[in-house]
């Protein structure tokens, strides 16, 4: 049946692909985002279908709209973006938790909450289970945005346990594919960018440190499946790739995969970055039938030649 469905940062990289895919599921879509972050061209080839409708709203304020659902995805995502305005990316992720929870609640619509990997800190368990803690230092530079995530888990759940809301909470490891923003600073991003001009390649440390790298299309199936699931299945569930590699190795496959001539070199690595970060699925897969399907190679395809467009028609300063 046919829903109207709220994204939150539906203009943002993750966002963007969402309301397209709940757009070819039959749904209408309201696209809320105040573009500090993403980006109009995500979603301006959606701006002519009947079923969707963008909202510019910074989600630390009220947004009064009637909805069936609502996929909460609104905060910097990136160290670079998160970092810029500490203070604002903490107040999205709590205010924002806030005032869509006070939405969901009025309507009684389902909740799901785009959490991170990075409530587990720099893992002292691996792979990291749902049920590790985490090791977050929570006055570093990247407290703003584990903290503000970690303190909106404990929201979802609160309203959940005292209200009876359906709350649902995914924790995302690395994810990539079209649609990232060029200026990011992941590693993906920066190193298809680089490859493609031949520029030197920059690894943090020596590049050891081990990434699960999760294509875009496989991610989204397992937001659709969460949130469709029974209201009893509350989270959180990791939703991300298995498949472990370093640094090093993702940055020797771009400039394999490109042909390009860049060198790699390397820099000091930024304080608090994890050393390893590699997710447990087995309650993705036992609750929601969920696990990736897209291998690193073809991701990276699909990638590479979305990045090779932006650049071929100037979108890339």
């Amino acid at each position: 049946m046919s829903k109207t469905i709220l994204v939150t940062g539906g203009g943002g990289f993750l966002g963007s692909h969402l309301c397209e895919r709940l757009l070819r599921d039959g749904h209408d879509v309201i696209c809320a985002d105040n573009f500090f972050t993403g980006r109009k061209q995500n979603v301006r080839h959606l701006l002519g279908d009947p079923g969707f409708e963008l909202v510019r709203h910074d989600i630390c304020f009220p947004l009064y709209v009637e909805v069936d659902q609502i996929y909460n995805l609104a905060c910097p995502a990136s160290p670079i973006h998160y970092q810029h305005d500490s203070i604002q990316t903490t107040k999205t992720s709590v205010v924002g938790a806030i005032n869509v929870l006070g939405l969901a609640k009025r309507l009684g619509a389902p909740v799901l909450q785009a959490s991170t990997s990075e409530v587990y800190g720099d893992p002292l368990v691996h792979p990291q289970t749902e049920d590790y803690w985490g090791n977050v230092n929570p006055i570093g530079p990247r407290a703003c945005y584990d903290e503000g995530k970690r303190c909106a888990e404990t929201l979802f759940m609160d309203y959940h346990n005292q209200l009876g809301l359906a709350t649902k909470v995914v924790r995302i490891f690395n994810t990539y594919g079209p649609h990232m923003h060029p200026q990011d600073g992941r590693v993906v991003s920066n190193f298809i960018v680089q490859a493609l001009r031949d520029q030197p390649i920059s690894l943090y440390g020596d590049g050891s440190q081990t990434r699960s790298f999760c294509y875009c299309d496989d991610l989204i199936e397992g937001f659709v499946r969460m949130m469709n699931s029974a209201d009893d299945v509350t989270g959180p569930v990791n939703l991300g790739n298995p498949n472990e590699i370093s640094v090093r190795q993702l940055a020797e496959a771009v400039i394999a995969l490109t042909n390009s001539k860049s060198e790699l070199i390397f820099e000091p690595l930024p304080q608090d970055d994890p050393k390893r970060r590699q997710p447990n699925i087995e309650k993705a897969r036992a609750l929601l039938d969920w696990e990736p399907k897209v291998d690193l190679e073809t991701g990276l395809g699909h990638t590479i030649a979305y990045f090779e467009r932006e650049l071929r028609e100037g979108r890339i300063a």
